[in-house]
């Protein structure tokens, strides 16, 4: 199951779920919902993470660019459709930046989100005088991360949330991740993916595109992750899946680089 924001279409992907099936959730300019087992973030705590409108996350790489998942976003062209939202954690704070996209470069290969290639970056009609967030630099991609989101605080969740949720999960052996996705029928992407949960504590709905981060050894936030995909929320036994950044780190950089 895809985790941007779930529209009118959640029985159905409901349904899907049961049948141990990826489902996708349609796109909607609703509000989202919240991290599952998460805390709600402080105003300014992560100042680079964003929302997107069609009920996705991402982060300020650049001042005129967003790092989101590439199932967020249609294909590599111009794409005036998105409004982004900055500068707060509450999406009701009377602070909050909103600019639309000019602007998609999505992966090459990029398919569906199973399948890997799952990111994309989205310049913006003007810079933002924000903090922004760097890609990690190495392949140390085992731990314990810090993921967050607007999205569901559980699997089904009706109740619309605005403020931001985040949540520290350690990262599971590609084997054991692997091993349980393929019981539901799907193939984990292992050299392109991070899996990553914890009882009770977990992506959802509304996350999609959003950050899993770590402090580098200097102290700054760096971005390790993105928000991709997962049967359920917070199941147990089923992990969320994080496109693993390192991985594309120079063609994500090239794309940044391009749109800045």
């Amino acid at each position: 199951m895809v985790r941007n924001a779930v529209s009118l279409v959640l029985a159905v992907a409901v349904t899907l779920a049961c049948a141990n099936l990826p489902a996708r959730a349609a796109e909607t300019d609703e509000p989202v919902r919240e991290v599952v087992g998460g805390k709600v973030a402080t105003a300014g705590k992560f100042p680079w993470v964003v929302r997107l409108s069609m009920g996705c996350g991402g982060t300020l790489t650049a001042p005129r660019v967003v790092l989101t998942a590439g199932h967020c976003v249609g294909a590599t062209g111009p794409n005036k459709k998105i409004t982004v939202t900055a500068g707060v954690s509450d999406l009701k704070s009377d602070r909050a930046i909103t600019v639309k996209s000019v602007e998609v470069i999505r992966a090459e290969d990029f398919i569906t989100e199973t399948r890997g290639d799952d990111w994309a970056v989205v310049k913006l009609e003007r810079p933002l005088d924000l903090p922004t967030i760097g890609l990690v630099e190495d392949g140390s991609d085992t731990g314990t991360f810090t993921v967050m989101g607007w999205g569901q605080t559980r699997e089904g969740a009706l109740r619309q949330q605005r403020r931001l949720h985040y949540a520290d999960v350690p990262t599971i052996p590609d084997d054991k991740c692997a091993a349980a996705y393929r019981k539901a029928g799907v193939t984990l992407v292992r050299d392109e993916s991070i899996c990553a949960g914890r009882h009770g504590v977990d992506t959802c709905q509304g996350d999609s595109g959003g950050p899993m981060v770590r402090r580098s050894a200097a102290g700054r936030w760096e971005q390790v992750g993105i928000v991709s995909w997962g049967l359920g929320c917070a199941r147990d036994g089923y992990f969320g899946v994080y496109t693993q950044i390192s991985k594309f780190r120079p063609a994500i950089q090239e794309a940044i680089r391009k749109l800045s």
